[in-house]
């Protein structure tokens, strides 16, 4: 599918995308059933950052970041941007000039299942992008893609509108249906690890808190006090 560019996509509340962003990858994606994590080669270009929000996709071709600059007039205050190539790309197709265009438009970030440059500016202009490599090789504008359409970034389905969350743990994708059931459960999963720290800190042991010694027991696990006794 290229040459179309979808207007209108589902969103969800600024209050559900800063509950998701605090929540984070890791606990968003266990307790939604562990669904919807990219790819580990998607890295933050630097620390620290966590974010969330709906998803503008782009489908572009490899080598071609015109699509991201008409993607940028689709954006809303809170939007991330998705990108996919249809064919695996590593080259440099964002930097600092697009980044201060998105950050204009009130873009929290860009994840890309290809490069990103100007490194040592996006980090000073505290805009954040998950991308494959860094790579200094420049792109052209001569082939259309399209925008807000569905893809499969970084191994993983993204629809238009869907819930992006991403920080230092990598990116994990939310149906946007399910985005304030997500915040939800992950609360939830706090709430109940809060409680776990709390003994863990104290002392106790996990074999203890989640009741592993019967099943350990069952599945043959013994406790000797030398190699000799085992044998």
């Amino acid at each position: 599918m290229s040459g179309i560019v979808v207007t209108r996509k589902p969103t969800f509340t600024a209050e559900i995308a800063a509950r998701l962003a605090r929540l984070g990858v890791a606990t968003t994606h266990e307790a939604m059933g562990r669904i919807g994590l990219m790819q580990p080669y998607l890295r933050p270009i630097y620390a620290g950052a966590a974010i969330a929000g709906p998803a503008v996709t782009i489908l572009a071709p490899p080598g071609d970041n015109w699509m991201l600059h008409v993607a940028i007039e689709q954006c809303s205050p809170g939007d991330l941007v998705v990108l996919a190539c249809t064919s695996e790309n590593a080259d440099g197709m964002f930097g600092d000039l697009l980044a201060t265009s998105m950050q204009a438009r009130g873009v929290a970030g860009l994840i890309i299942d290809a490069g990103c440059r100007d490194v040592a500016t996006l980090r000073e202009m505290g805009f954040p992008v998950w991308s494959k490599a860094v790579h200094a090789r420049g792109t052209v504008k001569a082939t259309l893609g399209s925008v807000n359409v569905p893809i499969v970034c970084a191994g993983t389905l993204v629809n238009p509108g869907d819930a992006i969350i991403a920080d230092d743990d990598g990116v994990v994708v939310i149906p946007n249906r399910d985005a304030a059931k997500a915040a939800d459960l992950g609360e939830e999963r706090v709430r109940k690890e809060e409680a776990k720290r709390a003994r863990l800190a104290a002392g106790e042991l996990g074999l203890d808190i989640y009741d592993m010694r019967p099943t350990l027991k069952n599945m043959g696990l013994r406790y000797v006090e030398s190699l000799e006794e085992a044998s």
